[in-house]
């Protein structure tokens, strides 16, 4: 005789399936990291520059393919190894790839003859200053200026002021003092240097004289 079959008292357990959300979830991509982001961007930026392929610079450093291409969009974080060897191939220093490039860049243009005349309240008399831009970058200030020397001008070799001057002769000829130095300066001429010690045309010797001077300092 046939068993009978007696229907359990507790409810049959069924597998449920995970609720949609949590299906979307497991399947959503890694999160990527800001740091990871920006080092992939400036990996990327260097091979370019360099006129390099993704395939040869994973070669090169030792990578897949694949392993590269993750890191170069931010999907990876690559190992301080593999970066030390991503920047050998590349010949930059390993920090560069952590260079913030979302700072504002400045830029400043000057169209010719346009340069802004400054009347300067210690000017020298004779000389006339054309401001031809101006850029902050960080705490670097730079300020580059046309210094043309009218028929009135004198020699003066106390200029003095904080910061680093380049000056590029564009016309003339001067006794140059920098310091205890005396230098004979013309046309196609160069300086560099700290301007904290005094510094000027000591004789006029070719008129007319003008020259670019572009004068670096910190800001705090």
């Amino acid at each position: 005789m046939p068993k009978k079959q007696i229907a359990s008292p507790f409810p049959t357990l069924q597998k449920q399936s995970p609720p949609r959300s949590a299906r979307q979830k497991d399947s959503a991509p890694p999160k990527r990291s800001t740091t990871s982001i920006k080092v992939g961007v400036q990996i990327r930026a260097q091979r370019l520059a360099a006129d390099l392929s993704a395939g040869a610079l994973a070669t090169q450093a030792g990578v897949s393919r694949s392993m590269m291409s993750r890191i170069e969009r931010g999907l990876v974080s690559p190992s301080i190894e593999v970066l030390d060897k991503i920047a050998t191939v590349l010949d930059v220093p390993m920090s560069r790839f952590f260079a913030d490039q979302v700072r504002r860049l400045d830029m400043s243009h000057v169209p010719a003859g346009k340069g802004l005349k400054i009347e300067r309240v210690d000017a020298v008399k004779g000389y006339h200053y054309a401001l031809l831009g101006h850029l902050l970058s960080g705490n670097l200030f730079v300020e580059p200026y046309l210094i043309e020397l009218s028929d009135e001008a004198t020699p003066y070799p106390a200029f003095q002021h904080p910061g680093v001057k380049f000056i590029y002769m564009l016309s003339g000829r001067v006794k140059y003092r920098y310091g205890s130095r005396t230098l004979e300066v013309k046309a196609g001429d160069s300086l560099l240097f700290d301007a904290r010690a005094l510094h000027g045309a000591e004789i006029l010797r070719e008129r007319p004289v003008s020259y670019l001077s572009i004068v670096f300092t910190l800001r705090e």
